[in-house]
């Protein structure tokens, strides 16, 4: 049996399939993200599922595709935790965009891009998957993301700049002064998961002309940033993954539209194409056992 998950800093989505490539059952946890959780964390969230405690000594293989995951050390700590839970299976962890390219991926070169809680994205031709300019996470970067979205909507409110029923809104819906959000964001952990949770008010009042234009001013940040970075931007598949990208989808078609790029696909989760990647080309199956 296999455990395959492809995990955000928020939320982790996972299932586990059986030798013969059926899905033996979809699980749902937190996500996580190296930069902000231990090995320690991932073993005892894990142990929680009883579905997990029940098969990991019967799980062979396990693919985990996290935010975060980005080198052999910040791998390693997913790893570690992932090898309690799993004693009898072989670990590999790798990063979140390497499973939105495979996702994604449908026999033709792509660049490959998430706009969820984070934003990032890639080059990938079937064969290899280069960067042309990196993520810089949400306090530099994240264009275009649900905690960009945040820090935007939050500036905006102590700002006097929403409407005055928005903002009266925003006040009875959070009831949090600004000590409170200096709190949250820089002296407690998850900041950026917490400007995150912003990005449902926008979703909110997206019918306000104000909160699509924040919208589209992040898609075009992101597109210019990431994507035209690509010297052949305009001559391949342009495909997205992540909650942002799907949900406001509308406006990323019309941002992309007036770059003369071209969309092809938009998902909100990646895992029913990474199984099918993983089962077509990486051939998990082989030497698999229940």
């Amino acid at each position: 049996m296999i455990y395959l998950a492809e995990s955000g800093s928020t939320k982790c989505d996972a299932v586990l399939i059986n030798e013969d490539g059926t899905v033996f059952e979809e699980i749902k946890h937190m996500g996580f993200n190296p930069f902000f959780h231990s090995s320690e964390l991932v073993f005892n969230e894990l142990s929680k599922i009883e579905t997990i405690r029940m098969y990991a000594d019967k799980i062979s293989k396990v693919f985990f595709y996290g935010a975060g995951c980005e080198s052999p050390y910040y791998n390693e700590i997913i790893a570690a935790g992932l090898r309690k839970v799993f004693s009898n299976a072989t670990v590999h962890v790798d990063h979140d965009l390497k499973a939105a390219a495979y996702a994604t991926y449908n026999g033709n070169p792509e660049i490959a891009c998430i706009i969820g809680t984070g934003s990032n994205s890639c080059y990938f031709d079937g064969n290899e998957l280069f960067q042309e300019v990196p993520a810089l996470a949400y306090i530099l970067g994240d264009e275009g993301s649900a905690s960009w979205l945040g820090k935007k909507l939050i500036a905006m409110y102590f700002y006097k700049q929403l409407p005055k029923e928005v903002s009266e809104d925003f006040r009875n819906t959070y009831k949090m002064e600004k000590a409170d959000i200096f709190r949250r964001v820089y002296n407690e952990p998850y900041a950026n998961v917490f400007l995150a949770s912003f990005s449902l008010f926008v979703y909110k009042h997206i019918n306000l002309p104000i909160f699509q234009q924040i919208v589209k001013e992040g898609f075009e940040l992101f597109l210019k940033t990431h994507v035209l970075s690509y010297k052949n931007a305009r001559e391949v598949e342009i495909n997205f993954v992540g909650s942002v990208a799907y949900h406001f989808r509308k406006y990323l078609f019309e941002v992309a539209d007036s770059l003369g790029l071209k969309i092809t696909n938009v998902i909100q989760k990646p895992l029913e194409g990474l199984i099918n990647y993983h089962i077509k080309y990486m051939k998990i199956l082989e030497n698999s056992e229940a």
